[in-house]
C-alpha cells in the first residue's frame, strides 16, 4: 500500500477514536535500535519507544533470534496446557519479584493485567472498593476506565461504582497549594481521608503508578508511598504497583520502579517494554494474594509461548547487558542536559522523571503556570520535522514524554537534545 492508501484505510476503516500524533499522520514501515523511518524514507531517533514499549531497541537482534526460533517450533496452544517459555517466564520473574514465592498470570496487555489484579485484590480482601489517584492511567477497558484518573480517556458511560479518587502527589501543581518538603507530604496523607469519607473504610486497595505515565511523568516525593502503602494496609487493603510503565530497568538500577521508594506491594502488574513490541501482559502478586482466586480460569493467548519467549529473552538482555544501570547513568546525563535547556527555554516550566524515563512540562509563564497546550502540539510538530520522536501528556497536554531505549548511548542523548533544542527555538519564532 501506498502512504496515502494506509492514510486512507484507517480513517475509512478503522474506529474514529484511533487517533494518531501530528496533523498529517506518520507513517512508518521499518525501524532498527534506536532509528524509525517513515514511507517517504525520512530516519527519525525514536525517544518515546511506542508508549515506553521499545526496552532494548527496534527489532533487537537477540531477542527476535530467540522469537524466530519458538516461532518455528511452538506458536500456540493456550493455557490449558504446559509450555516451557510460559514457565520458564514465571520462573524468572518469580527470581526477581518484590518478595519471596511471588506468582504469575500472563496476559496480553497493561489493560488486562490491571483487571486482573483488581479481580485477585476483591478476592483475597472481600471487598470490592479500590482507591485510584487522580491524573492516572491504567487502561482501556471499562473498569481500568473506572480506575483512571483523567477525562479524556473515559470513554462512554463508565458505570464503575466502588472507585475513589485521592489526590497525586503533583508537587509541580500541588493540589493543597503547598511546597514540598514543608508540606509534611499532605497528598500522601490524603488517602486516609479518602477512605474515611468515601468508602465504608474497609478496602480491598489501592491501585498506582510509581510514576504516572499518561499523567505527564508525575514523580512522586520519596516519602509518598511508604505513608501510603500503610494507610492502605492499616485499612485492610492491598497495595497494587502498576509497573506497565516503570518496570524492568526503566526508571535505573531496580527492576521495578516502586523499589525506588523501599516500598515493597503486594502485587503488581506490567506489560509494553516486557515483550519489547510483542503484545504481553503481567499480574504478579503475593502466594496469599494470587490463591485467593478460587476457581478455574482460562487466557486463550495470555502466556503464550512467543510473546513469553520473546519477554525472558528481554529480561535476560537487560540483566547481561546491565542496562537498569545504564537506564540510571545515561538517565542522569539526559536529565542534565534537559535542566540545560530549562535555563535556555522560560517555557520548560518543570523537568522531572526517573531513569530513562524523563518530562518537560511546558507553560507560558512560569509565575502563573499557564499550560502551554499549544505550543506543546506546535513542539510535536517541530520536532517531527528536526526528525525526532516524542510523547505527550498530561491533564492539560502540556507535558513531553522522553522515553528512549534502555540501551541508548549519550551521544544519542546529545543529538536528540540538539534537535529538541532546535526544535523549541522554532515555535518561539
Amino acid at each position: 500500500m501506498t502512504k496515502d492508501e494506509i492514510i486512507l484505510a484507517n480513517k475509512e476503516c478503522l474506529f474514529p477514536s484511533v487517533f494518531h500524533y501530528y496533523r498529517d499522520p506518520l507513517v512508518i514501515t521499518h525501524a532498527k535500535d534506536q532509528y524509525v523511518w517513515d514511507a517517504d524514507g525520512n530516519q527519525y531517533l525514536d525517544f518515546f519507544g511506542g508508549i515506553l514499549t521499545i526496552s532494548v531497541g527496534h527489532c533487537n537482534d537477540k531477542v527476535n533470534a530467540k522469537v524466530h526460533a519458538q516461532t518455528d517450533k511452538l506458536q500456540h496452544v493456550s493455557t490449558v496446557f504446559a509450555t516451557e517459555p510460559q514457565a520458564a517466564l514465571a520462573r524468572t520473574i518469580a527470581g526477581i519479584a518484590p518478595g519471596q514465592g511471588w506468582k504469575s498470570f500472563f496476559t496480553t496487555s497493561g489493560t488486562e493485567a490491571n483487571e486482573m489484579a483488581i479481580l485477585a485484590a476483591r478476592c483475597y480482601t472481600g471487598s470490592s472498593e479500590i482507591i485510584a489517584l487522580r491524573h492516572s492511567y491504567h487502561g482501556r477497558s471499562s473498569l481500568t476506565m473506572g480506575l483512571t484518573g483523567q477525562g479524556a480517556w473515559k470513554l462512554g458511560p463508565v458505570m464503575q461504582p466502588g472507585i475513589a479518587f485521592a489526590h497525586n502527589a503533583y508537587c509541580y501543581r500541588c493540589p493543597f497549594g503547598l511546597t514540598y518538603p514543608s508540606c509534611d507530604v499532605k497528598c500522601a496523607q490524603d488517602v486516609k481521608d479518602v477512605i474515611r469519607t468515601t468508602t465504608s473504610g474497609q478496602i480491598a486497595g489501592m491501585i498506582a503508578e510509581p510514576i504516572q505515565g499518561v499523567g505527564g511523568f508525575i514523580t512522586p516525593p520519596k516519602e509518598y508511598f511508604g505513608i501510603v502503602a500503610a494507610i492502605v494496609r492499616e485499612h485492610g487493603g492491598i497495595f497494587i504497583s502498576d509497573e506497565v510503565q516503570t518496570a524492568w530497568g526503566r526508571t535505573g538500577n531496580k527492576w521495578w520502579g516502586i523499589e525506588q521508594w523501599g516500598v515493597t506491594p503486594d502485587m503488581l502488574t506490567s506489560a509494553k517494554g516486557l515483550g519489547n513490541g510483542l503484545p504481553i501482559g503481567l499480574t504478579a502478586a503475593r502466594p496469599e494474594v494470587a490463591n485467593a482466586l478460587k476457581g478455574l480460569t482460562i487466557s486463550t493467548f495470555g502466556g503464550g509461548p512467543i510473546p513469553t519467549t520473546a519477554a525472558k529473552a528481554v529480561i535476560d538482555l537487560i540483566e547481561e547487558e546491565n542496562l537498569a544501570v545504564n537506564a540510571a547513568e545515561t538517565g542522569a546525563y539526559l536529565r542534565g542536559r534537559l535542566e540545560d535547556l530549562q535555563e535556555r527555554h522560560p517555557i520548560i516550566g518543570d523537568v522531572r522523571g526517573m531513569g530513562l524515563m524523563q518530562a518537560i512540562e511546558l507553560v507560558r509563564d512560569r509565575e502563573s503556570k499557564e499550560p502551554a497546550t499549544e505550543e506543546t502540539a506546535r513542539l510535536m510538530e517541530a520536532a517531527r520535522k528536526n526528525r525526532i520522536l516524542i510523547g505527550k501528556g498530561g491533564l492539560n497536554g502540556n507535558v513531553i514524554r522522553i522515553s528512549p531505549p534502555l540501551n541508548i548511548r549519550r551521544s544519542d542523548v546529545d543529538e536528540f537534545i540538539c534537535l529538541l533544542d532546535l526544535s523549541l527555538l522554532s515555535i518561539r519564532a
